[in-house]
């Protein structure tokens, strides 16, 4: 199938599923989506004799197309722009310490506590796994998702300085969490003897600070540009910043820098929250904002649609699925030590809302980047650098937590928020 009809395709069951989901489900968008697709994936799969024709094109379909090039490539640099747009600059200057250290210490304390604990439980289920792959795992798993999350707290009641938090987080640690699975990563190729701490800080230093450099450097100049142009011309003005999402992307790719952190640090410069007072003095016109609303909606419908589908190329024994009990609960104690431990010193010296762990903890999503580094390995695999079972193994706890990440703490994290407010007017009420 060409590329243009594969689109073609997605996109007619992005707007058919998105039909059925508000009209009859009536589910959170991102949780309807990528449910009628995993359904229309199992129906494929038990259907495998009945309809062999289907399951064998479905299958073909899924594997013709890499997912995580699709993701890295294309729509993750979409959607982190779309995302970060619409963030409160000055919420995001208030917090920006808890964010900074949730989006490096907090991932590299989950990155290696997953891995220590599937490191030390796989052999009890006869699937050990090498250590160094096993923080793989961690890393691939510990950043939680942004487009997930703002999918998620664009729906929910949260205070303006939490939502910061939480979106903020989101938003840097993936890029943050890129850049470990790949010093890690390279540890693997290059062999655990001969690891060099030097040589991982330095890639760590040139991808992070490149990103954000780079990011703010292409930033800047789109925003003059901007402010150059008028507002009646908002052709030329989505034309400037699709210019600046594409051509930021190629040269972050060239320079090996951080795509996604560029892409942050860019719809920082653009968008308008926390930095004026009124929407005409905006350099950007309303115009923009719709636009890349749109494409924010587009591609996260799409993309959790190819969440749901990936479960047809996954190859799995029902070892793998204890394994994945096992790394649900090794992410969420992860991410609620990666969370509390931060927060708890930081207590030391500024005030948290009661609850704060709690929501951090489980507001924490995984999503498609997530998915895509996973399914990255088969081309490492092809290299002979991991074995096919331990890629499987990694995929299918991989797609088991994601799974249960947008499912079940995407649709119950809205209580916990409510709880929260309202124990904290209670709170505030008792003090007043």
């Amino acid at each position: 199938m060409e590329v243009l009809d594969f689109i073609t395709l997605l996109i007619i069951m992005a707007a058919f599923f998105t039909l059925i989901n508000v009209k009859y489900l009536k589910l959170p968008s991102t949780i309807g989506l990528m449910l009628l697709a995993l359904g229309l994936s199992l129906f494929i799969i038990g259907g495998e004799y009945v309809f062999s024709m289907l399951n064998k094109l479905a299958t073909n379909l899924m594997t013709e197309y890499d997912f995580s090039k699709v993701l890295f490539q294309v729509m993750l640099s979409f959607l982190l722009f779309a995302g970060a747009l619409d963030v409160n600059l000055n919420k995001l200057g208030e917090e920006k310490w808890p964010i900074l250290i949730l989006a490096t210490v907090g991932v590299l304390i989950s990155t290696f506590i997953v891995g220590g604990a599937m490191y030390l439980t796989l052999p009890y289920l006869g699937l050990p796994m090498d250590f160094i792959y096993c923080l793989l795992f961690g890393a691939l798993i510990s950043p939680t998702d942004p487009i997930a999350v703002l999918a998620m707290i664009k729906k929910t009641v949260v205070s303006e300085n939490l939502e910061s938090q939480i979106a903020g987080e989101s938003l840097f640690n993936d890029g943050i969490g890129v850049v470990v699975f790949l010093s890690i990563l390279g540890v693997a190729a290059g062999g655990v003897e001969n690891f060099e701490a030097i040589e991982v800080v330095k890639l760590f230093g040139i991808e992070v600070v490149g990103g954000i450099a780079l990011g703010a450097l292409l930033g800047y100049v789109g925003l003059r540009l901007l402010k150059i142009i008028d507002n009646e011309h908002t052709e030329i003005e989505v034309l400037v910043t699709l210019s600046m999402v594409l051509g930021g992307a190629s040269v972050a790719d060239f320079l090996h820098v951080s795509g996604p952190l560029a892409m942050v640090v860019m719809g920082l410069f653009v968008g308008r929250k926390g930095r004026i007072a009124k929407v005409d003095e905006d350099a950007a016109g309303e115009y923009v904002y719709k636009f890349w609303h749109l494409m924010d909606e587009a591609m996260n419908a799409i993309l959790f649609i190819l969440i749901g589908l990936q479960i047809i190329v996954i190859n799995y024994e029902m070892d793998y699925f204890y394994a994945a009990g096992i790394a649900i609960v090794a992410v969420l104690l992860a991410r609620l030590l990666g969370v509390g431990v931060p927060l708890s010193i930081m207590r030391i010296k500024r005030h948290f809302p009661k609850y704060t762990i709690r929501i951090l903890t489980w507001s924490g999503l995984r999503g498609g980047i997530s998915v895509a580094l996973a399914l990255s390995l088969y081309k490492e695999n092809h290299g002979f650098l991991i074995d096919a079972k331990t890629v499987d193994i990694i995929i299918t706890m991989t797609y088991c937590v994601v799974l249960f990440s947008i499912v079940v703490q995407g649709l119950t994290v809205d209580k916990l928020f409510k709880l929260a407010a309202k124990n904290n007017k209670q709170v505030k009420e008792s003090a007043d």
